[in-house]
């Protein structure tokens, strides 16, 4: 077999090569309005909820919540200009939606949730993985919110959020790569890219949308290794930790954990007493939207 031969994956400089045509046209499609996506599940509870005539801020902030993309548009139009004329920056999607107003956030996250609800046909290839990812996402989540609220002073909305929009960088691959014969043909070589530029790519995305600095932090470093703290002080290091507890990106791409296999016991046994009120706390936030 060759490299020709769609069953062998790419290396050094084939896969070099492919990498740089994904990079080239991110950094055209991030100067203009960027739309892909994520989980199909929560794209058809977020216009199931928004459907509802009556809904609340508190229901709305939590449905919105479910997804990575329209989490992070409704955050960043709460930060944007139009909405934010004074420059303090906005880290939770409630105070985004009481600063935005109710309506404009429901038409823009219905408008969002359909729009890539559309596209989702065009990454069926890759719709496995992205399930996996974002249950991934959900379970980091959870795992923020409560570590944030149990361990430190940092507020669980901003942790929540921030767990769930930590890998938008790996959603936004994972749509690029279906773009590419070679990828679908190679889901090795597409592995590869995601593991090692989904960090980087992520807060170019979350800096493009207008998300805020702290939380553009958590994206660019969330998988970087570091010095564990019982109390952090930081959301950046609180969404580590939350990644951690989730499995990391070996849990969402099937890699081995032999790698991280010191990081995981000391967040393990630092969190032992959390880990029941983590799924808890996952199953409601699910249950609330129906």
């Amino acid at each position: 077999m060759t490299l020709d031969d769609p069953r062998v994956d790419k290396k050094g400089a084939d896969l070099n090569e492919q990498r740089f045509r994904m990079l080239e046209d991110i950094a055209h499609e991030l100067s203009e309005d960027i739309l892909f996506p994520t989980s199909f599940d929560s794209v058809m509870r977020i216009r199931k909820a928004l459907n509802e005539p009556d809904i609340s801020l508190e229901k709305l902030a939590t449905v919105v919540a479910l997804d990575p993309l329209v989490s992070s548009r409704v955050l960043g139009m709460g930060n944007s200009v139009i909405y934010n004329a004074g420059g303090a920056p906005i880290h939770t999607l409630t105070g985004a939606i009481e600063r935005v107003g109710l309506k404009n956030v429901r038409m823009a996250a219905l408008a969002v949730a359909t729009k890539s609800l559309l596209l989702a046909r065009n990454v069926a290839a890759f719709q496995a993985l992205g399930e996996r990812l974002w249950e991934h996402s959900l379970h980091t989540a959870a795992a923020a919110y409560v570590f944030a609220k149990r361990r430190t002073r940092i507020s669980p909305d901003e942790a929540l959020l921030a767990g769930m929009i930590h890998d938008i960088g790996a959603f936004y691959m994972i749509y690029r790569a279906a773009h590419y014969e070679e990828l679908l043909q190679r889901p090795d070589s597409m592995k590869y890219l995601v593991v090692h530029w989904h960090e980087s790519i992520g807060e170019a995305v979350a800096l493009a949308i207008g998300l805020p600095d702290a939380i553009a932090e958590c994206v660019r470093d969330h998988d970087q290794p570091r010095a564990l703290r019982a109390k952090p002080s930081t959301l950046s290091e609180v969404v580590y930790i939350a990644n951690l507890l989730a499995g990391g990106s070996f849990e969402w791409l099937d890699m081995p954990t032999d790698r991280v296999s010191s990081r995981l016991e000391q967040v393990q046994e630092l969190c032992s007493d959390l880990r029941e009120e983590i799924d808890e706390f996952r199953q409601a936030f699910l249950s609330a939207v129906g």
